[in-house]
């Protein structure tokens, strides 16, 4: 019988990576990484937007729009010897200067018919005219009167013109969905609430003094002439153009001083 031969074997020598298996390697591990990201996403990367909110402008939710309405003014006159009292003439002066920078067409002026005060009114009628003309307002006036429907209720004096005001198209203080209802998901897609914006809206159509400035833009007054060749006949000259502005301080001190 052979001896049996009790020796280990050779073990083979430890095999060492080359730089394509390092390549090979660190492409595999990005892939791993990158893998879960593309789980998660369900389309193509032209459909991943941020914070894609449609239709929650608050100039689409609340648009400014122009009007055709009547400016109004109720006034209540007082007749010392034929003529207005000084409230009466303030008001309907301011009236007048509103309707000829604004207003359109024929001013009318109704009287009350019937009740305590419709003698008065009736008498005041041309005063109110001369006011009118006074403040500028050089169109026709149209009377006319209206029924009172209650004798104990004072009757005033209504003038009107046809003007166009800006306004928004929806009223402010609705409220169509709660802001944190816990029955639904609603309130949970971080969107600007319907109210948002109305009341900003408003302000902007309120203040507006010519409401046709929101359409197009006043027309540019042309240039000042004698400024334009003074600035021109500076820099011929080599001096600067701009102005100098002297300001003068006043005498009068400071608190504590």
């Amino acid at each position: 019988m052979k001896a049996m031969d009790t020796t280990m074997p050779h073990s083979r020598p430890a095999r060492t990576l080359g730089r394509s298996g390092l390549k090979f390697w660190a492409r595999a591990a990005a892939l791993f990484a990158v893998a879960p990201l593309a789980a998660c996403s369900s389309g193509g990367v032209d459909r991943i937007t941020t914070a894609s909110i449609q239709n929650q402008d608050m100039r689409a939710r609340h648009p400014i729009e122009l009007a055709n309405t009547r400016a109004t003014l109720d006034v209540i006159p007082r007749l010392r010897r034929g003529a207005l009292d000084d409230h009466s003439q303030a008001q309907i002066r301011q009236f007048a200067r509103e309707y000829a920078q604004s207003g359109s067409g024929d001013i009318a002026l109704a009287l009350p018919q019937g009740g305590p005060g419709a003698a008065q009114a009736r008498a005041a009628a041309p005063a109110i005219r001369q006011a009118l003309a006074a403040g500028g307002a050089r169109g026709y006036v149209l009377v006319s009167s209206y029924p009172i429907a209650d004798p104990t209720v004072a009757a005033p004096v209504r003038l009107s013109y046809a003007a166009i005001v800006a306004r928004t198209r929806t009223r402010c203080g609705q409220w169509p969905g709660d802001l944190a209802s816990g029955s639904s998901t609603e309130t949970w897609e971080n969107q600007p609430y319907w109210n948002f914006g109305c009341a900003s809206q408003q302000m902007i159509a309120a203040q507006t003094a010519d409401p046709r400035d929101l359409l197009e833009p006043s027309a540019v007054s042309p240039p000042d002439s004698q400024m334009r060749a003074r600035g021109i006949a500076a820099v011929r000259q080599g001096k600067d153009p701009g102005t100098s502005w002297q300001v003068q301080n006043s005498n009068i001190g400071g608190v504590g001083n």
